[in-house]
């Protein structure tokens, strides 16, 4: 009887693809009408379909005009709306055009999940009336988002302090520079915040708190260096910038060549972000294959995920000098069974000047054995060729890297990992 198991298992996997296909061509014949209307309205130029309507909870108005003149519209599949429900993030590709430059891909973020934004509503209607629903925008002006009114000449981090991942630990410097850089207002360049408008000073307070990372993308702007997306504008709900290419993890099985110059470019950004000439550390608190991305030209990585982004002043934190500021920090190792897990105090992170986060959060989830994601382990750097996997030095690192051995064994280890993935990546150039 056993010898018929694999042929019932087989009829029984024909049997649920066929329930799935007769699944889709119902949810289509019940939504034929929705189907054609998608393809022929552009609902990007509805007001309240970007939620524009709930202005100023929301997350800006530069690039409105843009929107309501039909400059930017969903790619295919992004205009049916049935399928919104596989869409949680609620991240969208679409087209912008210019009349002169063209049409290029954007990629669109409602920042959140429609459960996330419509707890945000609620949350305002309470605090300002008590209720779960109300007049959302007279509501707004009775929360802490328009505390700030127009005779508070500084955003200071008493006020903002633990909002989001990015000012879990502000310093004056930090905020000045996001005030100063804040590209929904159209006289940007100063830190005073009573140069912006009421509804500008709530349309940024509103992003810090909610989520930070078109204020993130401002202050760090890819122009400048910094490997994030360039952001481009907003309208009501909806955050627009620039597509990069192809999540990371379209290039786990890429020749071994490839894997190796990716490899390097994570270690470099992780360097960049926790060294650099003007004394911020950025520590990455979320890090999965989802959440970078590779060009199609350059071949560069790109990080494509900033909600999660912890910024500390080391300028600060030199100044004020907390306890034990200047004795190095250890991540502590954590091999737990679920997908792209990081062990990490933010405490620890925002009064030490010199901390190894970003290093073992790059080894351990990206590159090393321990990294696990969507059910496959090994890492980017997996299955390496057979004369390094005999020299041991690439997995020795990687361990060291990940799980050290030594007292600030990762700091050793992430300087020795980047030097011996650029020689891997020159002698590849050489051949």
């Amino acid at each position: 009887m056993l010898r018929f198991l694999p042929l019932k298992l087989g009829r029984l996997y024909r049997c649920l693809k066929l329930l799935l296909v007769v699944g889709l061509f119902v949810i289509l014949l019940m939504n034929t009408h929705n189907l054609f209307a998608s393809f022929q309205k552009n609902e990007l130029t509805d007001r309240r379909f970007i939620n524009l309507n709930k202005c100023p909870a929301c997350f800006g108005t530069s690039w409105c005009r843009k929107f309501m003149n039909g400059q930017v519209s969903f790619e295919t599949w992004g205009r049916l709306r049935f399928l919104d429900v596989f869409n949680v993030k609620n991240v969208y590709f679409a087209q912008y055009g210019e009349p002169r430059e063209g049409t290029r891909r954007v990629v669109l973020k409602r920042l959140g999940s429609n459960q996330e934004l419509a707890d945000i509503d609620q949350k305002i209607c309470k605090r300002a009336t008590g209720r779960p629903r109300c007049d959302l925008i007279q509501a707004m002006y009775k929360t802490e988002f328009a505390r700030l009114n127009g005779d508070v000449r500084l955003l200071t981090p008493e006020v903002v302090e633990g909002w989001s991942d990015l000012v879990h630990c502000p310093s004056q410097r930090l905020l000045d520079r996001v005030v100063r850089r804040y590209a929904e207002t159209k006289d940007s360049g100063s830190f005073l915040l009573k140069n912006l408008k009421d509804t500008e000073r709530m349309q940024l307070l509103m992003t810090l708190a909610f989520n930070p990372e078109p204020l993130l993308l401002q202050s760090f702007p890819s122009d400048e260096g910094w490997p994030f997306a360039k952001y481009l504008g907003a309208c009501g709900r909806v955050v627009a910038v620039n597509y990069v290419g192809e999540e990371l993890w379209s290039f786990y099985n890429a020749p071994w060549d490839k894997r190796v110059d990716l490899a390097r470019q994570l270690m470099d950004i992780a360097e960049q972000l926790t060294n650099n000439d003007f004394e911020f550390a950025l520590y990455l608190l979320d890090v999965s294959f989802d959440n970078f991305a590779v060009g199609p030209r350059d071949g560069k990585v790109i990080v494509v995920d900033g909600e999660n982004v912890l910024v500390a002043d080391k300028r600060l934190i030199k100044q004020n000098k907390p306890e034990n500021y200047d004795v190095w920090y250890e991540s502590r190792f954590e091999d737990c069974d679920k997908e792209a897990c990081l062990s990490f105090s933010k405490e620890s992170l925002c009064n030490r000047v010199t901390v190894d986060h970003n290093y073992y959060a790059v080894c351990q989830n990206l590159l090393s054995r321990y990294a696990t994601w969507r059910g496959t382990t090994g890492g980017l750097l997996h299955d390496p060729p057979a004369h390094i996997a005999k020299d041991g030095q690439l997995e020795a690192l990687l361990d060291e890297c990940t799980n050290p051995k030594k007292r600030y064994g990762r700091f050793t280890a992430a300087k020795e990992l980047r030097d011996y993935l650029t020689q891997l990546v020159a002698s590849a150039s050489a051949r």
